[in-house]
């Protein structure tokens, strides 16, 4: 069995996604609320996993956001947390992340995880996430 441990780090809204780190990761999209005055945002609903060597750019990119904004709710926004995740195991934990939490948009990986057992473990920026969990 592998464990593999992430931190998750954001969030950050559509406007800022120049902001989210170019490497290597796992990344969540989220349907979020941002309070102006108190400078928050509350993450209200979990749209979609994915993975990339270069996380920010591909978010910058990405050919699904029009996808992804059919879930946003007027007044609301698109918003994303990143996890750093070396290479070698970065589809594995994009896998269990989607098998486990089963995103709107996503397609593969839904009703499949084609890995050996993995536990994977989450800190830091976890809303909507299942900080410990296996799946396989």
């Amino acid at each position: 069995m592998t464990t593999i441990s992430i931190e998750m780090e954001g969030y950050w809204r559509e406007v800022n996604v120049g902001g989210v780190p170019n490497k290597s990761g796992v990344y969540c999209v989220y349907e979020c609320t941002h309070n102006k005055t108190e400078k928050t945002v509350t993450l209200n609903k979990l749209i979609y996993i994915g993975e990339s060597a270069d996380v920010g750019n591909r978010l910058a990119n990405h050919e699904k956001k029009p996808d992804w904004k059919k879930h946003v709710r007027s007044g609301n926004e698109l918003c994303y947390s990143f996890g750093q995740v070396p290479s070698i195991t970065r589809e594995r934990a994009e896998a269990a992340l989607i098998y486990k939490h089963k995103p709107p948009v996503n397609t593969e990986y839904v009703d499949n995880f084609p890995f050996p057992r993995t536990t994977i473990s989450l800190t830091g920026r976890t809303a909507l996430l299942s900080t410990s969990f296996t799946v396989g």
